[in-house]
């Protein structure tokens, strides 16, 4: 389905439309997906005009996008798509001249993706509506973080809501276009063979895993107000729980997936006052070795408070108070200068009732969104020769591989094209979003009551000692 479009790209200067937003937006253009006629407009306070604007666009394409898929006829036919618009969007009277740049909409759908700061969400919003900018035919998408409490997040949502309807509003996760996360929806509602084992009768605990190598980079200024909690495990840490544990929906589309997602949120169980010492771990990164190269500590890092007690590294038993899951732990997990870097979700199954063998271990279905996609499930084999020795043995599903003449699409791809034809499935609820804030609020007042300094771990490590007891107190450890 080929729709005519603008897409205005408010902080369009910026590392996010830089590094994502354009590549992705090329690839579209490069495998047809976009109409003759749509226009890609970037915004931001820059006084550049439009050739420096194509240019810096281009160098940056050129790094993200593989040497084999960049084709500079291609660029020349996505580049005059391509337009920029300086503005400061916190002045009403320059969107003035925004509409009338744009002209009349005429049928055409508006998308105004906001990566910007949050902070400047409600003003473009109003703004946007004062000069007849947010008509029915426009949507817009808010990047995360949707505010920094539920507070803030309702007062976000509000504002928005204002001025753009539900259906309009597309708050996006990039780890929800990721290609192995909708295989796991895949997984277990088109597959016979897991769904009368996935419930709390056969599985042990599950563990959900985000780990970077990276520190906080250019983002010191905003990650030292934000945190591992904020920053990670609020949004994309809790969308996997949610993709793990929901329910069967009704139906595959947007409101039906969206229904249990809630439903499973607020099925968490509350980590409230002293509980964040026993079912929480806060951790800073210190000094360390990552990848060979020494790097500086945490406090440190560019823009951060040499007195910061902003935590890098979070894990946190969560439990699921329905029938399901009942007793089922759910370990998170996330962090900054880890020892490497993956995201990986691991189901591991209860024993088999009696060990008949003297070796064994229990199977365990492995999901891994990066560095590669793959799904992988270990089951118990026996070795050759004589005697029953057994050993673990994986059967792999490698995406790349198994669809290896089909060209991997990138999170961003998939979620611009879902908000070019309407599709919301893949984005985040108000209801949703203010559900997660809701759980992880008292886990933020726990800490600053009981647990304010966070335990520190050596960069290029798995995180703090702590977290090991997290698992290790009921007989489990995490995977390495």
């Amino acid at each position: 389905m080929s729709i005519s479009c603008d897409m205005l790209v408010f902080g369009g200067t910026g590392d996010l439309a830089l590094h994502k937003l354009v590549p992705a937006l090329y690839h579209l253009h490069r495998e047809g997906r976009l109409h003759d006629d749509v226009r890609i407009l970037a915004l931001a306070r820059k006084d550049i005009d439009r050739d420096a604007y194509v240019s810096l666009a281009e160098r940056h394409c050129r790094a993200q996008v593989a040497r084999a898929d960049f084709d500079n006829a291609v660029w020349q036919g996505f580049a005059s798509r391509l337009d920029y618009f300086a503005i400061d969007a916190t002045q009403r009277s320059e969107f003035a001249g925004l509409a009338h740049y744009l002209g009349p909409a005429e049928g055409r759908v508006r998308v105004h993706y906001l990566a910007t700061a949050p902070n400047l969400f409600e003003p473009i919003a109003s703004n946007l509506e004062s000069v007849g900018l947010a008509g029915e035919n426009a949507r817009i998408v808010l990047e995360k973080p949707i505010g920094h409490s539920l507070e803030s997040a309702r007062s976000i949502n509000s504002a928005i809501g204002q001025v753009f309807a539900e259906p309009r509003i597309y708050r996006i996760d990039h780890y929800l276009g990721k290609e192995t996360v909708q295989n796991l929806m895949a997984l277990r509602f088109a597959n016979a063979l897991f769904e009368p084992i996935w419930r709390a009768a056969h599985i042990d605990h599950i563990q959900i895993t985000v780990a970077e190598t990276l520190g906080v980079e250019n983002r010191g200024g905003y990650y030292d107000h934000a945190g591992a909690m904020r920053d990670m495990l609020q949004n994309h840490l809790l969308q996997l729980l949610c993709l793990v544990a929901m329910e069967a929906p009704v139906r595959f589309d947007a409101e039906a997936v969206r229904n249990e997602k809630v439903k499973v949120l607020e099925a968490l169980k509350p980590i409230t006052g002293r509980d964040v010492q026993d079912k929480t771990v806060r951790g800073q990164y210190g000094a360390g070795q990552v990848g060979g190269h020494d790097v500086p500590a945490y406090y440190f890092e560019k823009n951060i408070d040499n007195d910061s007690d902003t935590e890098t590294f979070v894990a946190v038993k969560a439990e699921i108070d329905n029938w399901r899951w009942a007793g089922v732990p759910f370990y998170l997990r996330t962090g900054k200068r880890m020892a490497r870097k993956r995201s990986e979700i691991i189901i591991t199954f209860k024993p088999v009732p009696h060990m008949l063998f003297k070796k064994g271990e229990t199977n365990r279905l492995v999901i891994r969104l990066q560095p590669d996609e793959c799904v992988s499930l270990q089951l118990m084999a026996k070795a050759p020769g004589k005697g029953m020795q057994l050993e673990p043995v994986e059967l792999d599903l490698n995406l790349a591989h198994a669809f290896r003449n089909t060209r991997r699409w990138d999170a961003y791809e998939r979620l611009l094209l879902d908000v070019i034809e309407g599709d919301s499935t893949l984005f985040m609820r108000r209801d949703e979003v203010e559900a997660a804030w809701r759980w992880v609020d008292p886990i933020l007042n726990g800490w600053q009551e009981h647990y304010r300094k966070p335990r520190p771990y050596p960069a290029g490590t798995d995180g703090p000692e702590q977290a090991d007891r997290l698992t290790e107190r009921h007989g489990r450890q995490w995977s390495h």
